[in-house]
């Protein structure tokens, strides 16, 4: 059989390879610490699991909803925005998706041709750059450091700036650092793609699990700065529905009708039951849920953040969101990904390395999720604090 050079050209996701091979150290008997994964072990919130009882119950008609998504939803998605974000959305410019990567393939298919240059930082969520070639666009890779929080700045975005770039990609808290970029970069970012009649994606599935500033007011939308950005988002990370494979993405209303089309063609619409029980995302009870869960993580971070200084590997960058930790191996002696091979075989430790993410940082750094609970964290890290120690015997 052919295989069409497309697939061929996509390189593996190798968090879920490492944790494959955790997985299969699991069936042996061995129990592994699974720090590899961005997978909040939190789950739905109670009310919309109760919800989805309700719908799979025969409470509700699980017919097709339209492409663009359950109306109700939509509204509702509008609502947070205006509630939490205060940034008035017309529910017409939301799209529900089958997960934010749906949303990055379909806004990627409207947004990009061949032979466009579209512009990620290094390190970045490999997934975006994968699809973007995918289309037959090039990705300029741009490296960023420790000193812009390994984020794209508008100095770095203008100087890596060809004749052929036609879009630029910013997640903010990003995957794998948990960094975020200073909304005047950001805003300033933006300024300069619109300058040059570029396109602006920017992923915000982290955004509300990002800390708060001193006044306790959440982040900013990228909207609040650029009302003619594409913004993507998903029910996975705050929400913590993974598995329930439901997102969305807001656009400007004259890319609506494009990704009305692709979507028929793409998915004909998100999961049905899914969207149905995740009306009950926005009532208060489960905001207050996953605000609780918000400030757990903040207290996993603080642990992994105190163990990671115990044993010995720096983070250049303490994380401001998500729930990722981007920490340097080369002390060690070991490449980021024969560390991750060794931590897994010999300490039961599934991390993911660097090469996951670009080349600036691929054979130097690790990503850690504490989307673990505080106490897997705390066996982790006291299985690598011995296999690090070993190491220098």
């Amino acid at each position: 059989m052919r295989i069409s050079q497309r697939a061929q050209a996509v390189a593996p996701f190798y968090a879920m390879e490492f944790g494959k091979h955790a997985a299969a150290l699991q069936a042996q008997g061995h129990h592994v610490v699974k720090l590899s994964l961005g997978e909040p072990d939190f789950g739905a919130p109670p009310a919309v699991v109760a919800a989805m009882r309700h719908v799979m119950d025969g409470g509700t008609s699980l017919a097709y909803t339209a492409a663009l998504g359950l109306p109700a939803l939509r509204e509702a998605i509008a609502g947070f925005y205006r509630d939490r974000h205060d940034v008035d959305v017309d529910p017409a410019r939301v799209v529900v998706t089958a997960g934010a990567s749906a949303a990055l393939v379909l806004a990627t298919a409207a947004l990009v041709d061949p032979g466009d240059e579209v512009l990620i930082a290094d390190p970045s969520y490999p997934c975006n750059r994968q699809i973007v070639e995918s289309f037959g666009a090039r990705v300029g890779l741009v490296p960023t450091t420790a000193e812009t929080r390994y984020q794209l700045d508008a100095a770095t975005v203008r100087a890596h700036w060809t004749d052929r770039t036609r879009g630029v990609m910013v997640a903010t808290p990003s995957n794998p650092t948990g960094t975020s970029v200073p909304t005047s970069e950001l805003a300033a970012i933006c300024d300069l793609a619109r300058e040059h009649d570029a396109w602006r994606l920017v992923d915000e599935i982290y955004l509300d699990l990002a800390d708060h500033d001193e006044r306790s007011r959440p982040p900013r939308s990228a909207l609040s700065l650029d009302p003619g950005a594409v913004v993507i988002n998903s029910f996975s990370k705050y929400f913590g529905m993974t598995g329930w494979r439901l997102g969305w993405c807001v656009v400007p209303e004259p890319l609506v009708p494009a990704l009305e089309r692709l979507a028929q063609n793409y998915f004909l619409c998100a999961s049905a039951p899914a969207q149905h029980a995740a009306l009950a995302c926005f009532t208060p009870e489960s905001l207050a849920v996953c605000e609780a869960r918000r400030a757990e993580f903040g207290e996993r971070r603080a642990l992994v953040l105190d163990g990671l200084e115990r044993i010995g590997l720096p983070v250049p960058v303490p994380p401001d969101g998500a729930f990722y930790v981007y920490f340097d191996v080369s002390g060690t002696g070991l490449t980021s990904w024969r560390f991750c091979e060794r931590a897994l075989q010999e300490a039961h430790v599934a991390l993911t390395p660097g090469r996951d993410f670009g080349t600036h940082t691929a054979e130097t750094h690790v990503r850690l999720s504490y989307a673990a609970s505080a106490d897997e964290l705390r066996e982790g890290l006291a299985r690598l604090g011995k296999f690090v120690s070993a190491l220098g015997q």
